[in-house]
């Protein structure tokens, strides 16, 4: 076995790797670039090599400094955790010339796969089911053009060494493919230096399901089930589960043993996954094809292990030191359900822009340790994150903030321990995904098992403006919000000099939320329009997150003070509360309304971005519909396009400006 080990990564994968390198007895060293200095994967190492500055390129890219640092330190194999250098064939070749181990697949298995293209040439001659389309490289747009006509649309263009969402385009029309094919090439060249483009049809009601597979150095190759992927977000997972509510025994066998065949072909060992997509629609079981194979860690990785009690991380580590696997195919036991959701700084309201800045606050809910080896019986709450509060999300990185996990008998149970986990979830000071996430778990297409990668766009064709409350939820909240007005109004009143020794708590309120409002008496225990109601809190004026027994049913609230009243966030929505003594709140109708600015003469950048390219000028005349810019953001080109027809008045800003949230790129007329 090794005796201490790097981890060339960051955030919650480098923290995740050193949990189990930790408890191994492995010494261990991070690295890290001058804006993670102080990231708690650092703290957490026994030892830390700054590598250069913020931007990946000069740091977590750099093979070179990375294998500087290990020889530096005397670590005597690497774990790459994912992205930045975990499938490149070349930093797996420098590691074995150093004399290190490198705790992943062998470099001829990951060129083998690293290439979209090549790929599915090999899949298709192991016996492994694939997906009709162009696999040779495209000269031009309009060849582009030609072979998606002859496919047959809908057609999806990919960049061949793509991954992780970025470097693809779904094209329904011949305008489509002249729209976004270019832009698919710039995302390959900026995100993976290979500009590359394949075409392929895109499959109905698909589904994105995964195979896990895990080998030795001895030749012994398992499958460990799958992963339902299928909620995604411009092609970006959201949540995972496993196991699949649409995979039945015999097919999940069929999707295990062509798996298995692509791995053995390419002489594959360590942690592998291999990504299908599954046409929802077929029922012979033989729907699936191979998307891709990804030679490393995966980040859903953990609902696996949940499911089957291993800790991934110790068996890539036990097979890159030459150990041979404990069991076969038939010692792999699944075991009741868990569900992943990836907590995001992005914003929901505002089209899931991403955000940056400082965690003001973050405090995730309490999690338990992932019992392996063992077979749970109660559910359990799981938590990898490698951010702290008082900690920067940096435009640099990949915007997730933690991964929660949970772990239950059934699916159901696991969903409800999500939506419970999500309610204590607090993040300020970027903005994030939590509600989101929570109102997907209550969904009621989510709680069917009716998925397809179009689960987002269907459901939330407008946007996402938080999930409904029915009238019960609305009750209990102006229960609990008047609680909360009388423990604060008594607080103020025990201040000298705030209210006055004389005055007095009061015991009527109407609280309204929304349009709705409640008159709730505390005179004589508590009603709600007159019904009883029974509260138990824990409130303190100032705290955060209140967990309440309410009606015997428990509910946890995230509490921000607002003017005149509250921000009670739960069950995936965030509501405005204004709380006012009864005999007060008949005069709120008096005050005037303060009205927002109007901004609809205004092209505003939506996020923070790098604005590429300009398509119109002072003077131009636009149509509703018409690209007008394009920002960089995340790696990822963002089309914006005008909402109304116009005259372009004036132009602010050109390509190569780097622009704030809320630039005003144009001006209308």
């Amino acid at each position: 076995m090794f005796n201490k080990i790097l981890v060339a990564n960051r955030g919650e994968i480098a923290c995740r790797v050193f949990r189990t390198a930790k408890r191994m007895g492995l010494k261990t060293v991070a690295v890290y670039s001058d804006a993670d200095a102080r990231s708690p994967h650092v703290l957490m190492a026994d030892e830390a090599v700054r590598l250069g500055p913020a931007p990946a390129a000069e740091s977590y890219l750099k093979a070179e400094l990375i294998l500087l640092a290990a020889k530096e330190t005397g670590a005597d194999c690497i774990h790459p955790g994912y992205g930045f250098l975990s499938e490149r064939e070349s930093f797996a070749k420098a590691c074995a010339e150093a004399g290190i181990a490198f705790v992943g697949p062998p470099p001829g298995a990951i060129a083998a796969m690293g290439d979209k293209i090549e790929s599915k040439k090999l899949a298709k001659a192991a016996g492994v089911n694939v997906v009709p389309g162009f696999l040779g490289e495209i000269a031009d747009t309009d060849e582009a053009v030609r072979i998606a006509s002859d496919i047959g649309y809908p057609v999806m263009m990919k960049a061949s060494a793509g991954g992780g969402g970025k470097g693809m385009r779904l094209a329904y029309s011949e305008q489509d493919v002249r729209e976004g094919f270019e832009a698919t090439k710039r995302e390959g060249l900026a995100s993976f230096g290979d500009d590359r483009v394949f075409i392929e049809k895109f499959i109905e009601q698909p589904r994105h399901i995964e195979i896990q597979v895990l080998g030795d150095q001895h030749g012994n190759i398992v499958y460990l089930g799958e992963r339902e992927c299928s909620i995604q977000r411009r092609h970006q997972k959201v949540v995972e589960e496993a196991p699949s509510p649409f995979v039945t025994p015999a097919m999940r066998r069929k999707m295990g043993e062509q798996a298995v065949a692509l791995a053995r072909a390419v002489g594959y060992y360590s942690a592998g996954t291999v990504e299908l997509i599954v046409s929802g629609a077929d029922t012979t079981g033989d729907g699936f094809y191979f998307l891709e194979m990804n030679t490393r860690l995966q980040v859903e990785h953990p609902v696996t292990e949940a499911i089957t009690g291993l800790d991934l991380v110790e068996q890539m580590i036990r097979v890159a030191a030459g150990e041979r696997l404990a069991f076969d195919q038939e010692g792999v036991k699944l075991n009741g359900w868990a569900i992943e959701n990836r907590v995001y700084a992005e914003d929901p309201y505002r089209g899931f822009l991403p955000s940056t800045g400082r965690l003001v606050r973050y405090a995730p809910p309490t999690a338990e340790e992932t019992p392996y080896g063992e077979t749970p019986v109660a559910g359990y709450t799981r938590v990898d994150d490698g951010v702290a509060e008082g900690g920067e999300v940096s435009m640099f990185y990949d915007p997730m903030i933690a991964k929660l996990v949970t772990w239950a008998p059934t699916r159901d149970e696991a969903a409800d321990l999500q939506v419970a986990a999500l309610d204590r979830f607090v993040v300020e000071g970027v903005g994030n995904n939590v509600d989101f996430l929570s109102a997907l778990m209550q969904h009621t297409r989510f709680r069917s098992g009716a998925l397809t990668t179009g689960f987002i766009a269907e459901e939330y064709p407008e946007g996402f403006g938080g999930a409904p409350a029915d009238a019960g939820l609305q009750r209990k909240l102006a229960g609990l919000a008047a609680l909360i007005a009388e423990r604060t109004a008594a607080r103020a009143r025990a201040i000298g000099g705030q209210l006055g020794e004389a005055l007095t708590t009061p015991r009527r309120w109407t609280v309204r939320i929304g349009s709705d409002d409640f008159a709730v008496d505390l005179a004589a225990g508590l009603t709600v329009d007159g019904a009883p109601m029974v509260i138990e809190h824990d409130f303190r004026p100032g705290a955060r997150l209140v967990t309440a027994t309410i009606d015997g049913e428990p509910l946890s609230v995230q509490v921000v003070p607002t003017r005149g009243g509250w921000r009670l966030t739960t069950r995936g929505a965030a509501h405005n509360v204004r709380v006012l003594p009864a005999h007060i709140a008949p005069l709120a109708a008096h005050m005037i309304e303060k009205l927002p600015p109007d901004t609809s003469k205004f092209l505003l950048c939506p996020m923070p971005g790098l604005l590429t390219r300009l398509e119109v000028d002072a003077g131009d005349r636009v149509e509703a519909g018409q690209p007008l810019a394009v920002v960089e953001a995340m790696k990822m080109e963002n089309i914006l396009r005008a909402e109304r027809a116009g005259t372009v008045a004036r132009v602010n800003h050109q390509p190569g400006d780097s622009l704030a949230v809320d630039a005003a790129i144009l001006e209308f007329e």
